[in-house]
């Protein structure tokens, strides 16, 4: 009799440490609270500014395919801005938008995140520089998302508008360009998501630039990484 109530007492246990880990972890209110918390520790300790490039891992459908092609922990990246509200990311989902920082951060996997910047950011991100790159940022604004990631500026995926961006406003290119078939396409996942974009017609010679190219580009340096 005793060990039955042992086990019973295991099992609820378990199942009480199940349902407050999904309700830390997965609730998404309680997600939210945390990245705000997250986000004013960034402003109080200044760790944050415009221009700023921010990576995380998200919960698409194509996240996983996107890490194996490109052997990187991070699949989706956008700009901070600061605006009336506080701080935002322009990126490209569906379609080009700005998100508060806060939620963009609790939509990310397990909220974690990295954020860099140029390393001569003073001399080169000026308030007139960071005017001009929100008004590019506002020309992709509503664009859709390319699942496709063609190398025009028709649709737009959200390492492509951080390069164009940057590119357009300061002549800097932050990552460097890559043809599709430089990235490992062996996988099964991957392979999978091509043929359901492609069929047998992958555009294996068209430019691309991944969120691990802009991650470690060595014109950045990380000022926080959770």
């Amino acid at each position: 009799m005793k060990k039955i109530i042992l086990l019973f007492s295991i099992v609820v246990l378990l199942i009480l440490a199940g349902l407050y880990a999904k309700k830390k972890y997965y609730d998404p209110q309680i997600k939210l609270i945390q990245a705000r918390k997250q986000v004013n520790d960034l402003v109080e300790k200044n760790d944050i500014r415009d221009g700023d490039i921010i990576f995380q891992i998200s919960n698409s459908k194509q996240s996983k395919a996107i890490q194996l092609a490109t052997h990187s922990k991070y699949s989706h990246c956008g700009i901070i801005f600061k605006d009336s509200s506080g701080f935002i990311v322009y990126e490209a989902v569906q379609p080009v938008k700005q998100t508060p920082l806060d939620k963009w951060i609790a939509r990310g996997q397990d909220g974690i995140y990295v954020i860099k910047r140029l390393k001569n950011a003073d001399q080169v991100l000026t308030a007139d520089m960071i005017i001009k790159m929100r008004s590019i940022c506002s020309g992709f604004a509503g664009k859709d998302y390319d699942i496709y990631f063609n190398w025009s500026d028709d649709k737009i995926y959200c390492s492509e508008l951080i390069w164009k961006v940057y590119k357009q406003a300061t002549g800097m290119e932050i990552g460097k360009l890559q043809k599709l078939k430089e990235f490992d396409l062996t996988n099964d996942e991957v392979k999978q998501q091509l043929k359901e974009r492609y069929g047998n017609n992958i555009p294996l010679e068209e430019p691309v630039i991944s969120p691990e190219n802009i991650f470690e580009c060595d014109l950045l340096e990380t000022v926080k990484s959770n």
